[in-house]
């Protein structure tokens, strides 16, 4: 049976499992025949053009855990930023590991999804936000159709959360294949600030597909700073679908690091209703093997007075491939708009492959916009200079790759997070500096 099939075919099997509302029934049995329908994307999308999703839709997914698992935390503790105090959602194998977590009640709710869809208490920021952002085409209707568990985050009006959130999803190869579909629903009212760090990690070489959809909406004055870990093994796979609702004054970053995995693709897309709003999407690649990474963005300007910066940068090596897919859409009331794109990629390799696409829809004739691409090599005058200097050819590609890269790093705001990320840039690169980044 095609995954298509089975999963349509497991859905109501699905919903005799959950217990939620019939608003929420509704909108999965709408998801469902929307999945029907347009199945999942192929390359005859435009917007799928350089991604094949074929080969890894061939496995004989599990679509339900057959049992818990349990992980102990000295097993998993190098995935976690164990160096500082977070509040922890952990999942394993799309199920709840209590043991591993640290929510709260306290102010804030950092919580489960599945207790958000179920309990009055959360009615009405359920009714107000869930599915309200996320688009109907197939793969995120899939999502939909099968949302029960995530992380369920909730910041109040004027509340700056106490320490960042910490979002972990672990897949531990217990099923001979694994399909994940967790759901995430953030929620940052009104001048309240928050922290989210979020991963997907296998600890397999079991293959794992995930179907992630996160929904964030950050009210007047809020602050949003989200950071996403992509550094899995070869045979886990992980499309992750991210939308963002903006109001007035307020600022939202994502920072996407993508080292590993078999097939990422990240689609992320930013909402903007209100003046004053800032966007910032930037990102780190560096794969090698036959990797592939495709970034997917999308930021619509409606409103006037509004920026958005994006900054991608991508190290490809050996036959890995990447996409960069970037549209920036401005409307005809939104003047006095700054938007600012930019992409550029190094390819150590004749058979490494990068395709990059900025485009820019400009309906509004008083506007700063700007994009860019670059593809190249590494500065061979440069290199020269250094190996001059004593330092070795390792090192010094090492070190430009390094450099290429820093200034998204700048703008990491949790000096553990970015120790971490120094830490793994100089693992991918294959070298040791000697000097703290």
């Amino acid at each position: 049976m095609e995954l298509k099939e089975k999963l349509v075919s497991s859905f109501l099997a699905f919903e005799n499992t959950v217990d939620v509302d019939a608003s929420i029934h509704d909108i999965r049995s709408n998801a469902i025949k929307i999945f029907e329908e347009k199945g999942f994307p192929t390359k005859k999308e435009e917007a799928w053009k350089y991604t094949s999703l074929n080969a890894i839709l061939k496995h004989d997914y599990s679509i339900f855990p057959k049992a818990e698992s349990a992980i102990e935390f000295k097993d998993v503790k190098k995935y976690f930023l164990y160096d500082l105090d977070t509040y922890k959602i952990v999942f394993i194998d799309g199920k709840y590991s209590s043991h591993l977590s640290e929510t709260t009640h306290d102010k804030i709710d950092v919580c489960l999804m599945s207790s958000a869809l179920m309990h009055d208490k959360y009615k009405v920021v359920i009714d107000r936000y869930f599915n309200t952002v996320a688009t109907e085409d197939g793969i995120t209707s899939l999502n939909t159709a099968f949302s029960h568990e995530g992380a369920y985050i909730h910041i109040p009006k004027s509340v700056v959360a106490d320490k960042p959130i910490q979002i972990i999803h672990f897949s531990t190869g217990n099923e001979a294949a694994q399909f994940l579909q967790p759901r995430n629903l953030i929620v940052v009212e009104e001048n309240a600030q928050v922290q989210i760090i979020e991963r997907h990690q296998s600890l397999s070489d079991a293959p794992v597909l995930t179907n992630s959809v996160t929904e964030i909406f950050a009210a007047k004055n809020a602050f949003v700073d989200y950071y996403k870990i992509q550094n899995d093994n070869a045979q886990a796979s992980l499309i992750d679908n991210t939308f963002i609702a903006q109001q007035a004054n307020s600022v939202a970053s994502v920072h996407t690091f993508a080292f590993g995995g078999n097939v990422t693709r990240n689609n992320l897309n930013f909402y903007q209703n209100g003046e004053g709003i800032d966007s910032i999407l930037n990102g780190v690649t560096i794969l090698e093997g036959k990797q592939h990474v495709d970034h997917n963005t999308l930021v619509h300007h409606t409103t006037p007075n509004c920026e958005s910066h994006q900054d991608y940068k991508g190290i490809f090596d050996e036959k890995a491939t990447g996409v960069f897919n970037g549209k920036i859409i401005v409307n005809k009331e939104a003047q006095k708009t700054n938007a600012f794109q930019s992409n550029n990629n190094i390819l150590l390799s004749d058979k490494a492959t990068i395709n990059s696409k900025p485009q820019l829809e400009i309906f509004a004739d008083d506007v700063k916009c700007s994009h860019g691409c670059t593809i190249g090599q590494l500065d061979e005058n440069a290199l020269f200079y250094m190996k001059s200097r004593g330092i070795g050819e390792k090192e010094a590609r090492a070190l430009l790759m390094y450099a290429f890269a820093n200034n998204v790093l700048e703008s990491v705001k949790i000096p553990q997070l970015k120790n971490r990320i120094n830490k793994l840039i100089a693992d991918k690169l294959n070298v040791s500096i000697g000097f703290d980044l």
